[in-house]
């Protein structure tokens, strides 16, 4: 079976960038040639050097009546190619492609450029949705300016639920964090954090506090009493390894409550609280700071080390 990975998209939504910045990747430098079939050409080519560097010939097939199986089996008796990569055209009716029998498709992957997603969505959501359909990874790139990421997410997901979604911006891919994607939900009345639940409410909070204001949140916590907080506050938290072993920090937030002089440093509890937004000294500005409902001693968690290697 011949392996094919095909990258389509909507003409200048990056699918010749992302193809260049492919085969200059060292893991793509493997024996044998690439057959690379563009069938639209926009304002970015392909440089000679980096084709005869990653041993790859590149063919145009800019008429859809000319992509038949006939010409795809003629292109690979004429270079004979280890893989396939197939820069498809967007305007194209994906559902309509046909491959020779013997190829198989590796991956699907599509591009689109976030400013003009919009438009396309509302007026050629058939034609976006044949080429969302089969995708393994779908990249928005060119998010710089957009805030609502959130519901380009949820409006591909409904075409297809399994696909992996990053959306990049001028400095790479945004890491971010969307309601969705949260293992708790926003709306219910107590927001129960279990181990996997604490760190990422704990690193969400840092990013998106807005979120939070005025919910009410339960852990179980270790008991911090830093030595320069003020009267009536303690930090509850986790230790958490964030890299290896011999990287080790304390993630928690400080939390107002009227009896903190009764709690033992380093005792497990279970905490309610309100988040707040408040200045806080030891922030050096404004940050997350609970507001005690209760707080009870309860037996260490079985992993009392949260991980994120």
């Amino acid at each position: 079976m011949k392996p094919v990975y095909i990258v389509n998209g909507f003409l200048e939504s990056g699918k010749t960038e992302f193809i260049r910045y492919t085969l200059a990747q060292p893991y793509f430098q493997v024996r044998g040639t690439t057959l690379l079939i563009v069938c639209e050409e926009g304002e970015e080519e392909y440089e000679e050097a980096l084709l005869k560097g990653t041993r790859t010939v590149m063919e145009i097939i800019d008429e859809e009546e000319e992509f038949t199986t006939t010409r795809l089996i003629e292109l690979e008796k004429k270079y004979k190619p280890e893989r396939i990569i197939i820069e498809y055209n967007g305007m194209w009716n994906f559902k309509e492609m046909k491959l020779p029998w013997h190829w198989k498709v590796e991956q699907q992957i599509t591009t689109i450029d976030a400013s003009s997603f919009v438009m396309y969505f509302t007026n050629m959501k058939s034609l976006l949705a044949e080429m969302l359909r089969k995708s393994e990874m779908i990249i928005f790139n060119r998010c710089d300016g957009i805030e609502d990421l959130s519901t380009f997410k949820r409006n591909v997901k409904a075409i297809n639920q399994q696909a992996e979604i990053i959306f990049e911006d001028s400095q790479g891919e945004i890491n971010q964090l969307f309601e969705d994607d949260l293992p708790y939900d926003l709306n219910a009345p107590v927001l129960e954090l279990d181990n996997m639940g604490y760190g990422i409410w704990y690193l969400d909070s840092l990013e998106h506090l807005d979120r939070y204001i005025g919910k009410t949140i339960s852990f179980v916590g270790m008991v911090l009493k830093p030595e320069d907080f003020p009267k009536g506050f303690f930090v509850p938290g986790r230790m958490a390894m964030t890299c290896c072993a011999d990287d080790m920090a304390f993630l928690g937030f400080a939390c107002e409550y009227e009896q903190t002089e009764k709690l033992t440093e380093r005792a497990w509890v279970k905490v309610t609280a309100k988040v707040e937004k408040e200045y806080f000294a030891d922030y050096q500005g404004e940050g997350p700071v609970l507001k005690a409902i209760s707080v009870e001693p309860t037996k260490a968690p079985k992993e009392e080390i949260i991980s994120f290697v």
